[in-house]
């Protein structure tokens, strides 16, 4: 990895799998930052963040109390959380101090591998070749990250960053079809290998937050919510590591990705959002009845399954290099209390105590009649009522089990 570098402007591409298209620049002056399409961009039709930068000629400057100046696209590219803390340990490492670190230097250390399909230029990324890696080893490296230690691990763990998202350790890696075999997930991977996100526990987890993630994956996928494959890996210590493949990518091909944090430009860290916004982004942006109601099978899960941290950046969407649009599939579904306890996506202004009537009533707004509504709510009941088993298959302990329980089925 390169040492941080002052950015002044960056060129902004897409890279849909084939040759790289140009999508417009960057640029930093004065401390505002500044936008500008591509004239032959314009001409392409693919419009790829439509309510906050929307196709059109002009040099553009956005609001400089969000996002540190950042449209919401580019802000999605950013890491946060794990991403940003490994970052900024590795500046203090070059004698850099992170409050002198600009959004554009950021966005050149995510380069070519970052999440979804843009791209940037110049490219500081962390370079790393597709070489075994043992989670075990990933995992007691993070824990020293954590603690403020082992500054000679930092640049390793940066490369299997690359722009994921979240305050847990995770690592970008290549799965083989088995799910036996593991290897450097950021850059090209070897034939027969797919990419995955694995996930690690911080200081607050227990030793279970992995297997608990796993079984609220299938859970879901028994309630109809669409999911990538997931995997439980074993661990030295623990139930076990989380895994997720990446909906980013399809083959060879990469897929645009745009959160809802950073379509609406709303701060994911103060709750504001609604369900009901979402529905009528989803079908604004897909303009598809089922995409909608791919949105509101989440919703019901979300409150049922009391998945609280269900904030704006957990919801994204997906345009493929035609400019179709889909609501990506759904990810980051685990137990969670929320901000003070409550939704951080409320049901109709309802956030502390949503109700069955308030999930009936979305339905409608979701254009759904109360049949379809109430099979959406018990097939999700029935799915939810398989967590003590599955948990207990997969290594949740005891006492989660019940805690975990008592609160999903008493919301129930």
């Amino acid at each position: 990895m390169r040492q941080v570098s002052a950015v002044e402007a960056l060129q902004v591409s897409l890279d849909f799998g084939e040759k790289l298209l140009p999508v417009g620049r960057l640029a930093l002056r004065d401390g505002i930052l500044y936008f500008e399409y591509d004239a032959a961009f314009l001409t392409q039709g693919l419009d790829i963040s439509p309510l906050k930068l929307p196709l059109q000629t002009g040099v553009g400057q956005f609001d400089r109390h969000l996002f540190e100046g950042l449209p919401g696209i580019f802000n999605d590219s950013l890491p946060d959380g794990w991403g940003r803390l490994l970052f900024d340990r590795f500046a203090r490492t070059q004698g850099i101090s992170p409050a002198s670190i600009t959004p554009l230097d950021r966005l050149a250390h995510v380069g070519h591998h970052g999440m979804g399909a843009l791209v940037y230029e110049p490219d500081f990324s962390a370079q790393k070749q597709a070489e075994d890696i043992h989670l075990d080893t990933l995992a007691a490296q993070a824990q020293e990250v954590l603690a403020g230690s082992s500054e000679d691990v930092l640049q390793n763990l940066l490369a299997l960053n690359g722009s994921s998202a979240g305050a847990r350790p995770k690592a970008m890696i290549g799965v083989d079809e088995k799910c036996e075999k593991m290897v450097h997930g950021t850059q090209a991977l070897p034939e027969r290998y797919t990419p995955w996100l694995v996930k690690f526990a911080n200081q607050q987890d227990g030793h279970d937050a992995g297997a608990i993630e796993y079984v609220y994956a299938l859970m879901a996928k028994k309630a109809g919510i669409e999911m990538p494959d997931v995997h439980l890996f074993p661990a030295g210590q623990g139930a076990g590591y989380f895994a997720i493949q990446r909906f980013d990518r399809k083959g060879k091909e990469r897929l645009h990705m745009h959160t809802a944090c950073g379509l609406l430009h709303t701060d994911f860290r103060v709750p504001a959002l609604d369900y009901e916004d979402l529905l009528a982004l989803t079908g604004m942006i897909t303009k598809d009845a089922r995409e909608v109601e791919k949105m509101y099978r989440l919703a019901v899960f979300n409150v049922l399954a009391h998945n609280r941290d269900d904030h704006a950046k957990n919801f994204s969407f997906l345009m493929d290099k035609t400019g179709q649009w889909l609501l990506s599939p759904a990810y980051d579904l685990t137990f969670s209390s929320g901000p003070r306890g409550e939704q951080s996506t409320m049901v109709l202004g309802e956030g502390k105590n949503p109700t069955k009537e308030h999930l009936l009533k979305l339905g409608v707004v979701a254009g759904l009649n109360q049949k379809q509504s109430e099979d959406i709510l018990e097939k999700t009941k029935a799915a939810l009522a398989e967590w003590p088993q599955l948990a207990k298959i997969y290594g949740v302990s005891q006492a989660r089990i019940s805690e975990i329980g008592e609160v999903i089925f008493g919301d129930t």
